[in-house]
């Protein structure tokens, strides 16, 4: 009876969540639509009838949830609906493509096969499975866009329901968010989505940070709201005394972005002065949304102080992925700055949407098509499809959340780079054999280096030479994917030619060396000089960089190898014979590694400096065993995105006696006696000691540098909360 109860229940559930899908849709639903998505929802409740969550529920409420996303959120039109109601059914069911096919048509079943074709990737051993994963995902752009939109929808729901799931998925799930689904439902225009999305990977992936500025945020917002208010009542005043009828809203600052600017500019979260922002709409016809946006610009500058250096112009050159706004920061009352979001309804609900609203207003009605002239230029990252997944993945994300720049081609046209491109970059924007044969370029007229940072406005004149080639170099400073993917391809057929007389060299050499080639000697020569593949070995050999000198230092360790492991062998029997381990480990801080907590052989990664104490995690790497990386290390998201397989979970025990180095930064206003102060607090805590010190004051500011040697990061934590309470210190930070 219990049971019975419970399958009403969940049955009412159900039709209750349908019921809200065809109610918020987005688009205006047709007879034809609503039976094409009944049909959809039929066969999905059928096919998962058996299933349910981690949670507990049943399954179906999954792919409701996300149609609802795309059809509310995203705002996709019937067959996009139909296909998310049905994603996971082939996947997961006893039904075929070929059965959607039949039932649904071509159109839905395409779609359908597109997502199960994602979902459905076997593992190699030989590449990162999760940048394969990616990259297969992306390839989909060729079949049609809206695979990767209900993607994004799909794992933005799992995002918002990943509670039952155990930490270490939690973790892998949100790092790969982070990584590839935030920037490119960010490249989409889906804005409120990407802000989610962020915001839950660091719920995810960093628990305590994301709670602490949540507090603060939701503290700040309570006691900043009369001023909010006041801001938002002066400006409707002075807009309604030009006839001006608008709705204005504040918008607090992302938990996601907040701390991403707290880490980015090393600052206190009280620092941050742009914890939120205005957002004034207005009603206008199209050709008066611009006349419309600066008159209100001018009105709201005309009573509160303009930021000249935060002006942003998105109406005269609209964002391509198709955001259209006036950005200006103006000094409100009490003398804090508030950036106001001028948009006209259309333009605020692309904002809210993207491109479904885009398309919308352009034609007037959905077309989904529309979303091909965009995705066109991403496209062209996909034309290598045989590069290195995690190097294609790494090139894909660089151009999905870039700043965009406007450039003039010497005729007069305008185009549209990522900020930070180069004239190389712009070459092969406008063609790849103009990128292949160039020489050097004109910036307004006058010849400057190659890797020259273009800036809006810049009329570049790219000068070719049938003699010009890429050369290596210009990887170091090119960032789209098209030239960085032509530029590799060029080199690597190059390299291979070099290998090939490289391999022969190496062969001969080793010969008069009296050392045999053959496939163990290659293994020890690639473990020998830290390289990962025998292709790179020949083509070092090949351009001279392992030379006669460093080959007979090979064959020299390898004659002192076994005495050497000798060595080592008689000085840990005898260290073991003099130590007590267990007392070892009970003095010493140790990491230990794994469910079982095992003690590896481990480095500690330079990138990101981890001392006792804080929260890391090892990398399994190619040549250099176990690297150990803080959470919070800069390259932590790429690393759990693309070999989530090599990462083992790793922590401290006993932080006590070992020592670690650590760099601090010191800057503030110059006061008499502040070295003493800072060198006393160094001083006065214990097991904290200083190896070097340096301080540099200017026109009545100072920076200083100290390396320290620490215990653990909570002794450390203390000492710079002493420090920043010193009197002229502004800021402490660890390098």
């Amino acid at each position: 009876m219990i049971q019975a109860t419970e399958t009403v229940s969940e049955n009412a559930q159900i039709a209750k969540a349908y019921k809200d899908l065809l109610r918020i849709s987005y688009q205006k639903l047709t007879a034809a639509d609503k039976k094409m998505i009944r049909l959809a929802f039929d066969t999905a409740v059928d096919a998962h009838k058996d299933q349910r969550r981690k949670s507990g529920e049943p399954y179906i409420l999954h792919p409701i949830a996300v149609a609802k996303i795309v059809a509310d959120d995203i705002g996709l039109g019937a067959p996009s609906i139909a296909a998310a109601l049905l994603h996971d059914v082939v996947e997961d069911t006893k039904y075929t493509i070929d059965d959607i096919e039949s039932m649904h048509g071509t159109q839905i079943a395409k779609i359908v096969n597109g997502l199960t074709k994602i979902s459905n990737l076997k593992k190699d051993i030989n590449v990162s499975f999760q940048a394969e994963n990616f990259r297969k995902m992306l390839l989909t752009l060729n079949d049609d866009a809206r695979v990767i939109i209900i993607k994004i929808a799909d794992r933005l729901h799992n995002m918002q329901t990943m509670d039952a799931m155990p930490r270490n998925k939690q973790i892998k799930i949100a790092s790969e968010t982070l990584y590839i689904y935030a920037p490119l439902a960010h490249r989409v225009g889906m804005y409120n989505i990407k802000t989610e999305l962020e915001d839950l990977g660091l719920k995810y992936t960093e628990p305590e940070v994301y709670r602490d500025i949540q507090k603060k945020v939701q503290e700040n917002l309570e006691s900043q709201q009369g001023f909010i208010d006041g801001f938002v009542k002066m400006t409707k005043k002075y807009l309604r005394r030009e006839g001006l009828s608008c709705k204005i809203e504040g918008r607090p600052k992302s938990i996601y972005s907040t701390r991403k600017k707290m880490v980015y500019k090393k600052l206190d979260f009280d620092q941050i002065f742009d914890r939120f922002a205005i957002r004034v709409i207005y009603k206008a016809d199209p050709d008066e949304e611009k006349f419309l946006a600066w008159k209100i610009y001018s009105i709201i500058t005309d009573h509160f102080q303009p930021n000249p250096l935060r002006l942003r112009d998105w109406i005269s050159a609209p964002k391509s992925t198709g955001y259209e706004a006036l950005h200006v920061t103006v000094m409100g009352p009490e003398g804090r700055w508030v950036e106001v979001q001028i948009r006209s309804e259309r333009m605020h609900e692309i904002a809210e949407k993207g491109y479904a609203a885009h398309f919308k207003y352009k034609h007037g009605k959905q077309d989904e098509r529309g979303l091909e002239v965009w995705l066109n230029r991403l496209r062209e990252v996909l034309e290598q499809p045989n590069s290195d997944a995690v190097d294609f993945v790494k090139d894909f994300r660089l151009n999905l959340y870039a700043s965009e720049i406007f450039v003039f081609t010497p005729e007069g046209d305008l185009k549209s780079l990522p900020q930070g491109a180069t004239p190389v970059d712009f070459a092969f924007h406008i063609h790849t054999e103009i990128g292949m044969h160039t020489r050097g370029a004109k910036i307004n007229g006058k010849i400057v280096p190659l890797s020259y940072r273009l800036k809006s406005g810049d009329q570049v004149e790219i000068i070719t030479s049938d003699k010009a080639f890429p050369n290596p170099s210009w990887l170091d400073y090119v960032i789209t994917s098209r030239a960085r993917s032509r530029i590799r391809s060029f080199l690597k057929e190059d390299k291979k030619q070099i290998a090939v007389e490289g391999k022969e060299i190496l062969r001969r050499k080793l010969k008069h060396l009296k050392i045999s080639f053959n496939s163990k000697t290659v293994e020890k020569l690639l473990d020998f000089f830290k390289l990962k593949t025998s292709l790179d070995l020949y083509y070092r050999v090949g351009i001279g960089t392992i030379d006669n000198a460093r080959l007979k230092k090979f064959s020299s360790d390898q004659n002192n190898r076994f005495l050497n492991l000798f060595k080592r062998k008689t000085q840990k029997s005898t260290s073991s014979s003099l130590v007590d381990e267990d007392k070892i480990t009970n003095i010493f801080d140790q990491l230990v590694f794994g469910k079982n907590e095992e003690q590896l052989e481990y480095q500690l990664s330079p990138c990101c400096n981890p001392i006792a104490g804080d929260d890391v995690f090892g990398f399994v790497t190619v040549s250099d065993g176990v690297k150990v990386h803080k959470n919070e290390c800069p390259n932590a998201l790429t690393l759990r995105s693309n070999y989530a397989y090599r990462i083992v979970n790793a922590k401290w025990i006993d932080s006590s006696q070992d020592e670690f180095s650590v760099k601090l930064k010191l800057t503030g206003l110059d006061d008499l006696g502040l070295v003493n102060k800072v060198t006393q607090v160094i001083s006065n805590t214990n097991n904290v000691n200083i190896s070097r010190m340096s301080f540099d004051s200017n026109d009545g500011t100072f920076e200083g540098h100290v390396l320290l040697k620490v215990k653990n990061s909570a002794l450390l934590k203390k000492m710079i909360k002493q420090l920043q309470n010193i009197n002229g210190v502004h800021k402490v930070v660890r390098e």
